[in-house]
């Protein structure tokens, strides 16, 4: 579509260059681009979609990641670091339904551990997925699959919605009664 556009528009800015009127064919060239107007595509031409300007005047692109305000921002030391001095972090997961919960490393990204109400052999021995015993069964699970892997250490953040209470510190203190030092970060 671009490479219609631009022969288009340079077929007819050459043929008005012939003529003899150059600024004609400065303005034939221009304006055939854009126009004020969106593209006819569904989508632009570097994949993301094209929204005009508060003039119209030109596109713009919208990109959805979130860049730093200062990009020359001084990182601490204790952020470059923490991925390597404590590189496992906990993550519990609670609904109506189950509980579920893991041990990832950092720097990698991969799981080590998992446990959850949901898997068969945790699923068999428990009269309800979701209560307080189910949470402390998990941890337990978690912790025994934990200890096969060498983990014997973690980190846990509660997420911003999370309260640190009911069952998932009972998920959090059944690691630490079964082996796992859990650090937990509280704001």
């Amino acid at each position: 579509m671009l490479k219609n556009i631009f022969s288009q528009s340079w077929r007819r800015g050459a043929h008005v260059l012939q003529e003899g009127h150059p600024t004609a064919a400065l303005y034939t060239c221009s304006s055939r681009f854009h126009g004020g107007q969106a593209l006819c595509s569904s989508r632009s031409f570097f994949g993301v979609e094209d929204f005009m300007d508060e003039d119209n005047s030109r596109p713009y692109t919208y990109k959805k990641e979130k860049r730093s305000k200062n990009p020359h921002k001084h990182i601490s030391f204790k952020q470059r670091t923490i991925a390597h001095m404590e590189p496992f972090t906990l993550d519990v997961f609670i609904s109506k339904r189950f509980v579920s919960a893991s041990l990832t490393h950092r720097s990698t990204c991969r799981q080590v551990a998992v446990a959850g109400t949901n898997s068969k052999d945790v699923k068999a021995a428990l009269a309800s997925r979701s209560d307080v015993p189910a949470c402390l069964s998990v941890g337990r699970f978690l912790a025994e699959r934990a200890k096969e892997a060498d983990v014997y250490a973690c980190t846990y953040t509660p997420r911003e919605r999370d309260r640190f209470e009911g069952k998932i510190r009972a998920v959090v203190q059944s690691l630490i009664d079964n082996g796992i030092h859990v650090k937990v970060y509280l704001d």
